[in-house]
């Protein structure tokens, strides 16, 4: 789990990102994109094509973190690509990447044994 601090915001980007990119390039996104500064210590998640792989861009004041989760099973419920970045709130977020509909809470799915 992503240790955030209080008071942090976060941004899902909306639309599908290439996975394939790092932290520089979703930094870059960031900043280009979205118009938001990447340095300012909000979190910020991208999502590729397939909707099953998310990253998330962190810089906590020392450095940049990139995270990356992909479910096993199902795919992470995404708003519409209208706006380039929708803000929740870290409760959401941890919704999120537990494969819930953030949205309105419920679980979608829970894998039954490792094999």
């Amino acid at each position: 789990m992503i240790p955030i601090p209080s008071g942090v915001r976060v941004w899902i980007a909306t639309g599908h990102t290439d996975m394939r990119r790092g932290m520089q390039s979703l930094a870059l996104a960031v900043q280009e994109s979205l118009k938001r500064d990447p340095h300012a210590g909000d979190l910020y998640i991208f999502r590729g094509r397939r909707g099953d792989l998310v990253k998330i861009l962190w810089h906590d004041g020392l450095g940049i973190s990139l995270y990356a989760k992909r479910l096993d099973r199902g795919k992470f419920i995404w708003p519409s690509a209208s706006d380039g970045a929708v803000s929740i709130s870290a409760a959401q977020m941890a919704y999120m990447l537990e494969g819930i509909d953030w949205r309105n809470p419920q679980l979608s799915w829970r894998p039954q044994s490792a094999g």
